[in-house]
């Protein structure tokens, strides 16, 4: 059902504020108007565009260095990250990044945007893929956009290394999924 413009521009704020990294085309097709619409919806209320808006929570949430890797060697950009514990990144798929016969992902791709998010997470001079279990749920296409997030959860003290969570979206829609186990240079001075 269609609403009045005063109540989709209230609804449109708040969908906004729970989820910054939505599209104008995702709006539009939620709010059932034309992406015309939802752009002078973002013009009236003073929110910027989508590119503005990632960059303004990345240099929000980046005060924390990221100390595992340096930044640009993160695959996709990081959005969000707090260290050693949660962290989020978005990739936009191009043409360069397909198969040229069906336009579909090269699965590398969405692993090293997972795998190098598991490493930048880590607060750590030193972290390193000891072991990855991967599941990729579905086909990525050119022009989406993938945000990964991932958890650091508890640890694996037998072998000392530290396992992150890594699940990777289009929309809402799961794409990967990987656990992976990583070690750490401060594992090996905790044990001397």
């Amino acid at each position: 059902m269609r609403k009045n413009k005063k109540e989709r521009q209230l609804l449109l704020q708040e969908t906004i504020i729970e989820n910054p990294f939505i599209t104008d085309e995702e709006l539009a097709e939620k709010f059932t108007v034309s992406i015309q619409t939802i752009r002078l919806d973002r013009l009236e209320l003073s929110i910027p565009e989508l590119r503005e808006r990632i960059k303004h929570v990345a240099e929000k949430q980046l005060d924390q260095e990221v100390k595992s890797l340096p930044i640009e060697e993160v695959i996709g950009e990081i959005v969000d990250i707090e260290l050693d514990h949660s962290a989020i990144s978005i990739f936009d798929v191009k043409e360069e990044h397909v198969f040229k016969r069906n336009l579909i992902a090269r699965g590398h791709h969405l692993f090293a945007q997972a795998n190098s998010l598991a490493v930048a997470v880590i607060d750590d001079e030193l972290a390193l893929t000891a072991k990855a279990n991967i599941h990729f749920t579905r086909q990525v296409k050119v022009h989406e956009r993938v945000i990964a997030k991932a958890k650091v959860a508890t640890g694996d003290n037998k072998k000392g290394r530290t396992i992150v969570q890594v699940n990777s979206y289009v929309g809402n829609e799961p794409v990967f999924s990987g656990e992976f186990h990583m070690f750490r240079s401060s594992n090996v001075e905790n044990k001397n």
